[in-house]
C-alpha cells in the first residue's frame, strides 16, 4: 500500500548544503525532485531532518487529494538535455508545477512516459 510509510522509505535524493555565514550560517537541505520540499537547521542533521517532515507533510497533504507523487528512479543514470520550446510553454509549465511540487524535469519525464505508453 502506498502510504505515508511507504514514501517515507524510497530512496529519495536530498541535497545538503553549507549556508554561508552572510546568509545567516546553518544548513540547507531540499528534495531534488520536489521543489519547495526543504528544512534547514544549525547543524547538516537538523536541516536532513526538517526537510524529512516537510515532505512528510507534503506527502500527506498529497495523499488526501489523490495527487500523483512520483518514484525515486532506481538504478537509472541521468543524462542532461538541453531542449527548446516556445517560452510562454515553459512558464505554463512551471504554473502548472508549481502546486504539484514537481520539478520540469520530472514533469516532463512523467508526460513523455505518458505518451509514450511506459
Amino acid at each position: 500500500m502506498k502510504n505515508l510509510a511507504y514514501y517515507m522509505n524510497l530512496d529519495y535524493e536530498i541535497v545538503i548544503k553549507k549556508v554561508s555565514a552572510e546568509d545567516g550560517d546553518g544548513w540547507f537541505a531540499y528534495y531534488k525532485d520536489f521543489k519547495g520540499v526543504m528544512g534547514d537547521g544549525e547543524t547538516a542533521t537538523e536541516a536532513i531532518e526538517s526537510a524529512q517532515n516537510a515532505f512528510a507533510a507534503f506527502v500527506e497533504v498529497s495523499l488526501s487529494q489523490g495527487d500523483y507523487i512520483p518514484e525515486p528512479h532506481t538504478n537509472e543514470k541521468s543524462l542532461r538535455i538541453n531542449i527548446s520550446m516556445p517560452e510562454n510553454l515553459v512558464k505554463k509549465i512551471d504554473s502548472y508545477i508549481e502546486p504539484l511540487h514537481l520539478s520540469r524535469s520530472a514533469f516532463l519525464q512523467k508526460a513523455a512516459l505518458r505518451e509514450i505508453g511506459l
